[in-house]
């Protein structure tokens, strides 16, 4: 271990080190100050005879005649099982007033791409218990699907209730592929306040999600740096439990915004040539390494599924980050303005939202036989029915034959009680569906032209559809 005083200047949360032989990127450095404090960082350039060192705790109490020491290894995570319960900081160190954690292992946070060829299909359902995700855009293990929301949208509220009540619905008889396998939440929270950390927090212990959950906290007043490690350690805990131990974990991090602020403060300190609007040119990159460490592996019980929530600035979804998001992620789910402003809890417009591996999650053996049908009736029909809202601003309702009436009326009940469930409701699928035919059959059956006709036959409700008819 090699020590230096050659510090040459100082810009926002970099050091620049000369420095006389080859050093490693993303090796660990320790920053002695003249005041005897020690602080941590990464290095994050190296070229001939100079370095830049980004430092998490921030640059404040260093000059010129601090002592620089190069550790000869990368970041790690100090992994084990225990982690299951504890709360975290953003550099991975207990804040909750327990026991130090005792490693079973040290693994490097930057982690290895997972090989194509031994990447499993993601093809299993994760109910998450809210009828928007599950019975329109349904969550696959493996999967990475994100959130798009707004500023002061409640996309906070959304995450707790899937850390809450996301859970694998035990297989059928006779599958013994995933016997063993445990579930788990890791939660990381990227530049949030201290009021809405305190908020997580109650929440998990209010409801006891903190038994099966590790939480990782960086806060908006902690280093923009520490912000970029976090997701980082969040996801190595992730794929330790996962392909180490069995579990099947559900990674929720928020909010991906602030990460790539982060992203572009460090790149502005480093002088580098910005991307569009400011982003720096490797934010793609950056993401899909973070992105793509959700999936499968074959032979191993466990997966890793990704939730990442993002704040669309101005909610223009042609921003950089939620752009970029949408090109490495299989889908999104998109919160709205409009529902929220209605008191629509959770706001999900699932007209803009996507599952791409829905269909391969869905269906008998997974849920049920009719699941595929009835999101793709219930998608046909709503758009329909917003269609007609703006013909109705038009010409007013008393112009539309009895047909677009219903389809009127079925937009309004499919968002005041298809998407309307709350924050603390848990539907199961088979109540998601059992309440989409409910719906449904408002409708005439020569209307549900999606729908198989036996599917048809065996769920369709004569009762919905007399009261319906009444109501008329």
């Amino acid at each position: 271990m090699k020590e230096y005083q050659t510090i040459t200047e100082i810009s926002g949360p970099l050091v620049f080190a000369e420095v006389d032989e080859p050093v490693g990127y993303d090796e660990m450095v320790e920053i002695e100050t003249p005041q005897g404090e020690t602080l941590r960082g990464q290095v994050l350039e190296s070229s001939d005879g100079l370095v830049s060192i980004q430092v998490f705790e921030g640059t404040g109490g260093i000059d010129r005649n601090a002592s620089v020491r190069f550790l000869g290894e990368t970041m790690k995570m100090p992994v084990t099982e225990d982690l299951l319960g504890r709360v975290l900081d953003g550099s991975g160190n207990p804040i909750d007033g327990g026991p130090e954690i005792v490693p079973e292992d040290r693994v490097d946070i930057v982690g290895e791409a997972i090989n194509p060829y031994s990447r499993e299909y993601p093809e299993e359902f994760i109910q998450t218990g809210v009828s928007a995700i599950d019975g329109m855009n349904t969550l696959v293990r493996g999967q990475k699907l994100p959130i798009f929301s707004g500023s002061g949208l409640p996309h906070n509220e959304l995450a707790l209730q899937i850390a809450r009540q996301a859970s694998v619905p035990e297989e059928e008889e006779g599958d013994d592929d995933e016997e063993g396998s445990e579930f788990a939440v890791i939660f990381g929270a990227m530049g949030i306040t201290q009021e809405e950390a305190n908020e997580f927090m109650q929440d998990f212990e209010r409801t006891g999600a903190l038994e099966r959950s590790v939480v990782f906290m960086n806060l908006a007043d902690d280093p923009a740096v520490e912000r970029q490690v976090t997701p980082r350690l969040v996801l190595t805990t992730a794929e330790y439990l996962a392909f180490e131990k069995g579990y099947h974990v559900l990674v929720i991090l928020t909010d991906i915004t602030n990460y790539c602020e982060a992203l572009r403060e460090i790149g502005a300190a480093r002088e580098e040539v910005p991307g569009r609007r400011g982003y720096p040119g490797y934010m793609y990159t950056d993401l899909a390494q973070l992105y793509e460490r959700a999936g499968r592996i074959e032979g191993k019980e466990g997966s890793v599924t990704q939730i990442p929530i993002l704040t669309m600035p101005g909610d223009d979804d042609t921003h950089p980050i939620p752009d970029l998001t949408g090109y490495i992620t299989e889908g999104q789910i998109v919160m709205d303005r409009d529902l929220n402003s209605q008191g629509i809890e959770p706001p999900v417009n699932v007209l803009p939202s996507l599952s791409r591996l829905m269909d391969d999650g869905i269906g008998e053996g997974l849920t049920r036989e009719d699941h595929g049908d009835v999101s793709d009736q219930m998608y046909a029909a709503y758009a329909e029915g917003e269609d007609l809202r703006d013909l109705v601003n038009i010409v007013g309702r008393e112009a539309l034959s009895e047909r677009d009436n219903k389809f009127l009326d079925f937009a309004d009940r499919f968002e005041t009680e298809f998407v309307q469930q709350g924050y603390d409701t848990n539907r199961s699928i088979e109540e998601t569906l059992d309440l989409g035919w409910d719906l449904l059959s408002m409708l005439p059956k020569e209307a549900l032209n999606r729908i198989d006709e036996d599917l048809i036959e065996k769920y369709y409700r004569e009762e919905e559809a007399e009261t319906a008819e009444v109501e008329a």
